[in-house]
């Protein structure tokens, strides 16, 4: 099909009318029970590096399924297929989820992998009218991919008020019910028979690397490849030290991007800047702060001006936190003087605060950017495009908590993905993170990767990327073209060759 670009009300504005409930009642509440088992089929096509590649798109929702065989929720998804291939045992399927906990899978949907991508401008900031564009760097050429929603994020719900949330709102309990999902859904699809791929972004990498182990030891289910678009800690122990010395490396990023960074660091570019903050962090920072108390006060000193040099705030504030500068911090004090905070997920995005004292800012600019883009989008294109009618709310976010962590569902999802790896040759990771990013910033996620194996023997078949943007680096026009590229080159070089075995 043709690019084009399709948005809300184009011609005419849009009009809010209030009508008398008593007056209509048909108009409303026809359609807000979730229903567990349909769905909705279009056709399209969207040109990727030049060829055309037709698609059908299926719009719906599927069961989750109790102990005793009784639907207790139902999810939704939207699945992919190329059209115009008709053998699908080595065609990849890609399953995509976002995180939160309690976050909509529209984000990577509509923002990243998917053959529709949201109207923003050319850094990822909103745009009126609100609408979808064709996505040429779609990964719809190379593999198919279904987006699915966990319970109470987008259209899924849960089907009685009765049933226990704990079945879902948990850690383990997420990934335990998914995984049967998933099951239910690949044998619907026809898919035993196609190379397997999980990508998760944020909380989604908990998700998708617990789901590596659970999908081969519950439903034995093995996979090719997991992603992790900017992981969270993974579940993986720190400690205080690390936990506060490895944020440094991001703060310097943040300086050099709105130039606040001393003229010789300043100049340089930020690929060759940071790997002498990174030396720095690992091989001075992290010792000095494990001696705590105890580190002689000239050291100190000198220190808090290596910290204050490269994150570009001042030796007073460094010590006065103990060389140890909170994030939140970091985000309200970088541009003080200016008038501005600076976003959590992306600090790239600029906000204004009532006041210019405080320790953190009043909200996350970026994060409420992104919801005045995507929201409206979301709703448009499942509603109009791909026919998708029902009166529910599209959940964002924000409706899973309580969310456990403790007892049966404390979070060992690294540990599960190393597990997963090493029963299974042919497992690889991708990690993906944006440079700019606070909340799950780009050193922690190498901290991940280089403690996910202590032993070393895996760490061939792990890979790093990084991009100069935030938690959701593909908003930005450029390193969305190198980031889906990232996971298509990914995605072709972990097909194994028909002649080769996975064993060691």
């Amino acid at each position: 099909m043709k690019k084009r670009l399709q948005n809300l009300g184009a011609a005419v504005p849009f009009l809010f009318v209030i009508l008398s409930v008593a007056e209509v009642p048909s108009l409303f509440a026809q359609n807000r029970a979730p229903i567990p088992d349909a769905s909705v089929e279009t056709k399209d096509a969207v040109t990727i590096k030049g060829k055309r590649v037709p698609y059908t798109a299926s719009a719906g929702t599927q069961p989750v399924w109790d102990e005793n065989g009784q639907p207790i929720a139902s999810l939704f998804y939207v699945y992919y297929e190329r059209s115009d291939v008709s053998d699908r045992t080595t065609r990849p399927l890609v399953v995509s989820f976002n995180g939160g906990p309690g976050a909509a899978s529209c984000w990577m949907h509509l923002g990243y992998t998917g053959p529709k991508r949201v109207l923003i401008d050319s850094e990822g900031y909103p745009v009126q009218p609100y609408g979808i564009q064709d996505n040429p760097n779609s990964i719809l050429d190379v593999a198919d991919i279904v987006y699915v929603e966990p319970v109470n994020t987008g259209f899924s719900r849960m089907l009685s008020d009765t049933i226990d949330k704990k079945k879902f709102f948990g850690v383990n309990a997420d990934i335990k019910y998914l995984a049967g999902w998933l099951n239910t859904f690949v044998g619907r699809k026809n898919r035993w028979s196609s190379p397997k791929y999980l990508v998760g972004e944020s909380y989604g990498t908990n998700r998708v690397s617990g789901l590596a182990l659970e999908l081969q030891n519950a439903q034995w289910m093995y996979l090719n490849g997991v992603v992790l678009v900017s992981p969270t800690d993974l579940g993986l122990p720190r400690g205080t030290v690390v936990d506060a010395a490895s944020f440094l490396p991001y703060y310097a990023a943040t300086a050099w991007f709105h130039k606040k960074l001393p003229t010789d660091l300043q100049q340089k570019d930020l690929v060759d800047m940071l790997p002498e903050v990174e030396t720095f962090t690992i091989n001075e920072l992290i010792p000095a702060l494990a001696k705590g108390g105890y580190l002689d006060p000239a050291v100190r000193k000198q220190l808090a001006a290596r910290v204050a040099r490269y994150a570009g705030i001042s030796e007073k504030v460094v010590l006065e936190h103990n060389l140890m500068v909170p994030a939140n911090f970091f985000w309200k004090e970088l541009l003080r003087d200016q008038g501005y905070t600076i976003g959590r997920l992306d600090s790239r995005y600029l906000g204004i605060d009532r006041a210019a004292t405080g320790d953190r800012p009043d909200y996350s600019p970026e994060y409420t950017s992104w919801q005045h883009s995507f929201t409206p989008a979301i709703n448009y294109y499942l509603r109009e495009v791909l026919n998708y009618k029902t009166d529910l709310k599209y959940f964002i976010a924000g409706q899973t908590r309580p969310w456990s962590r403790e007892g049966a569902d404390a979070d060992h999802t690294g540990e599960n993905l190393r597990q997963a790896m090493a029963q299974n040759p042919y497992l690889n990771v991708l990690v993906q993170s944006g440079y700019y990013d606070g909340a799950c910033d780009y050193f922690n996620a190498k901290y991940d990767m280089w403690h996910l194996d202590p032993s070393g023997k895996l760490k061939d078949r792990m890979d790093w990327k990084g991009y100069r943007s935030g938690h959701m680096m593909y908003l930005r026009d450029d390193d969305v073209v190198t980031s889906n590229e990232d996971i298509r080159q990914f995605i072709l070089r972990t097909l194994p060759k028909a002649d080769q075995p996975a064993k060691y």
